[in-house]
């Protein structure tokens, strides 16, 4: 079972999908962050690299995405790449995904590729107001990423918000379900946890206890 988690940045995508993997069982489930995917700009100078659009689908490896996703539908396991935020490139190291029965898919921009999409079982997006997504990624992108305070409001008047608006907004009409408020809205997320959890009961049953 595939399972997209799409909103914009600071949406409270990945508390979400915490929420998930803490009501069923870390053998059952396998994360991965779209963010890993960002393209390598290691032959770039620093300047130019800190002025790539990120928040445009181009910036994103999503050939590799896609590949990675078939192939641990098809049984197989992958290297995750590790991005580093804050020289914009890839790190030499890989983490190691196995298949599982759950893949989880996290990112701004999952539902734009028309191949991530027919890949997922279940569209899930966290729809939360601009202004707290904004205050979010202002902390974390200081306190994670190395920016400053004026920095991350250049950028996210640049190309955050526009990028939203352009990309992320309108994709939220392919989601099966919509999670407003992000984490803090635990009904939505239990009803979701329960119908994931179903889904598993279901494919076991069907399988002879395999999935």
């Amino acid at each position: 079972m595939i399972i997209g988690i799409c909103g914009g940045t600071g949406s409270g995508k990945t508390t979400v999908a915490n929420r998930i993997l803490e009501s069923t069982s870390a053998s059952e489930v396998a994360f991965i962050q779209q963010d890993s995917y960002y393209r390598n700009l290691k032959d770039l100078p620093l300047d130019y690299r800190n002025a790539v659009n990120f928040d445009h689908p181009d910036a994103l490896d999503n050939d590799l995405l896609v590949h990675h996703i078939r192939k641990l539908k098809a049984g197989g396991s992958v290297e995750l790449p590790i991005y580093d935020f804050k020289t914009h490139t890839r790190l030499n190291e890989t983490v190691l995904i196995e298949p599982k029965p759950i893949v989880i898919i996290e990112g701004i921009l999952i539902f734009v590729d028309p191949r991530l999409l027919e890949q997922m079982d279940i569209k899930v997006f966290v729809d939360t107001p601009d202004d707290i997504r904004f205050i979010r990624r202002l902390r974390r992108d200081i306190a994670e990423r190395g920016r400053t305070l004026d920095s991350v409001i250049e950028q996210y008047l640049a190309t955050v918000r526009p990028m939203h608006m352009q990309f992320v907004e309108p994709s939220k009409r392919y989601a099966d379900v919509i999670i407003p408020e992000g984490g803090h809205n635990v009904v939505s997320i239990d009803l979701l946890s329960g119908k994931i959890r179903e889904r598993l009961a279901n494919a076991l049953t069907t399988s002879g206890g395999q999935v």
